[in-house]
């Protein structure tokens, strides 16, 4: 009997972007990486945390550089995705809670602009160098938990997050006659520098105690098997979808 054999999870000889890299889930997603083997570029608007991200990486013997980007700059954000890359990990985003009727049309064109407009154009900047290329790449956005519920205080990221699940869905759609997957990861909410605040609301914190069922909030490490899963062959047959990594939030 010939037993069939795993798909590889290695990401030897593959080149991988990864934007938001300095801090956070995108930091662990370009570690996730370079520990499975690519060579990781590893983008951000400051320079400060990047250069530490990326000295870590290779004082521990992985392939990193840093590229200062501000993906919300389509002509610059355009200009780097000219290189393909077999691997794009779009981790930038930003929230500005408030209720729905405090919402200023500043603060929505904020969250939109990085959220979405700059998403869906590095997809697209992203696929076309592939395409060309005629590379079988991976896109991966980090979405949310809620872009798959609504939250209080949270109807412009949600809205959109809830956006960024139906472009992956299309654009799957399109792109996989050229062996172009493109997916998302959802997280619910993992102890990040940028969280820290969230955390220390007492109001806030036991409402999350009480949604996420495993008992206990999301660490960076939770993030970074799936991120090496839907880059790597592993994940050949998987496009147009997400991967929930919630604790349960969204099951209840």
């Amino acid at each position: 009997m010939i037993l069939p054999l795993l798909p590889s999870f290695s990401l030897k000889g593959k080149r991988a972007l990864v934007t938001g890299a300095s801090s956070g889930i995108g930091q662990a997603c370009a570690a996730a990486m370079a520990q499975s083997g690519a060579k990781v570029i590893c983008a951000a608007r400051g320079i400060d945390l990047l250069d530490k991200t990326v000295s870590a990486l290779n004082s521990n013997g992985y392939d990193a550089e840093a590229l200062v980007l501000d993906q919300t700059d389509l002509f610059a954000l355009e200009k780097v995705m000219e290189k393909p890359y077999d691997i794009v990990i779009n981790s930038a985003g930003m929230a500005r809670h408030s209720p729905a009727f405090d919402t200023t049309p500043e603060n929505f064109d904020a969250v939109m602009n990085l959220n979405l407009r700059s998403a869906y154009f590095l997809s697209v900047y992203a696929a076309k160098a592939m395409k060309a290329s005629k590379i079988s790449g991976s896109i991966i956005h980090i979405s949310s938990q809620m872009g798959h519920v609504g939250g209080i205080d949270r109807t412009v990221y949600s809205s959109s997050k809830h956006a960024i699940e139906g472009m992956v869905k299309s654009m799957a759609i399109e792109w996989g006659s050229f062996d172009i997957r493109i997916n998302t990861i959802c997280p619910t909410f993992i102890r990040t520098p940028l969280t820290e605040k969230t955390f220390e609301n007492i109001e806030m914190a036991q409402l999350i105690n009480q949604k996420i069922k495993l008992g206990r909030i999301g660490e960076v490490e939770d993030i970074m098997g799936a991120a090496v899963y839907l880059a790597s062959d592993a994940s050949s047959m998987v496009t147009g979808t997400h991967m929930i990594i919630d604790g349960g939030w969204t099951a209840g």
